[in-house]
């Protein structure tokens, strides 16, 4: 049974700067709750109840953030408003999180390892904080069924335009049934010449840890920075490692498009937003349709 996350979040979050010199990117609103208070919902969601949320220099932001305030609750309640906080308190009470800091950010891979003491012996999952999946049934329990029933790591990926696969971490593999695939190898941010399919990592892993021993070989790769890809790489040479192919939408926070398509995305399904919203889009729309006419000109 699988019921520990590691949430990577110590990203230093500089494509929103300025905001991101003192606002972790984790805690970036999804209209109007955290990133990393989603990614917690969606592990619980899945059943995992000890999450492990790997932070930078701005740890004590998203600790508080998890942290019960009884004042402030009864202040909000004297309001009529608990209501608006119920879904953090459902993630305060039913689950352990625990803190651990990257002292020096490295990269994905030694974030992953930083939680190494806190995993033990077990297979665990790993969510990375700026990215959103919405998938039915929910990706991780997708994975977490493959891992059951085939071992190994398993890894969720999803279809990209092969012109853009360069930009993703991307699988070798061959299908073995369904959406699972047995990764032969897998190629972090691949150039042009040597992509080798369209399937691209996709933020959701189930990890055994074993991990940990091919993390602490593995050394700096693209960017400079150790790469858990080149890990499950070296693993998948050895041991067994499968991909999920899910149906569903990634929505990544990484940038400031997708942080803005995200909002939007999530707004329209709020009935008291979604008439208003759509009014004002449209107006927008009709007010800088020339701009746009001038700019593809």
């Amino acid at each position: 049974m699988i019921r520990k996350a590691v949430i990577p979040a110590a990203g230093m979050g500089t494509r929103f700067l300025p905001l991101a010199k003192s606002q972790p990117k984790a805690m970036l609103p999804i209209v109007d709750t955290p990133v990393i208070q989603i990614i917690v919902q969606e592990a619980l969601d899945a059943g995992l109840t000890d999450v492990i949320i790997i932070t930078g220099e701005h740890r004590a932001v998203i600790e508080k953030h998890f942290t019960r305030d009884k004042e402030y609750e009864e202040a909000v309640s004297e309001k009529g408003r608990l209501n608006q906080l119920s879904d953090l308190l459902r993630v305060s009470l039913f689950a352990d999180i625990r803190f651990v800091r990257q002292p020096i950010l490295k990269g994905l891979g030694d974030a992953v390892l930083c939680a190494r003491h806190l995993i033990g012996n077990e297979p665990f999952a790993v969510l990375l904080g700026d990215t959103l999946v919405e998938s039915n049934p929910p990706v991780l329990e997708q994975l977490i069924a493959a891992h059951e029933k085939v071992g190994g790591c398993t890894v969720a990926v999803e279809e990209v335009p092969i012109e853009k696969a360069g930009r993703y971490a991307v699988i070798d593999a061959e299908r073995v049934g369904g959406s699972l695939h047995r990764i032969d190898n897998i190629i972090e941010k691949p150039y042009p010449e040597s992509v080798p399919s369209n399937l691209a990592v996709a933020a959701r892993y189930v990890l055994t840890p074993d991990i940990f021993d091919h993390l602490e070989r593995t050394g700096p790769g693209r960017g400079g920075e150790v790469q858990l890809t080149d890990a499950l790489a070296a693993m998948a040479k050895d041991q067994k490692a499968h991909a999920v192919r899910f149906e569903g939408t990634r929505y990544d926070i990484g940038d400031k498009f997708g942080f803005l398509k995200t909002n939007i995305e999530h707004a329209l399904r709020r009935p008291e937003l979604r008439s208003r919203l759509l009014a004002y889009m449209e107006n927008a729309r009709q007010r800088y349709e020339g701009d746009l006419t001038l700019s593809a000109s």
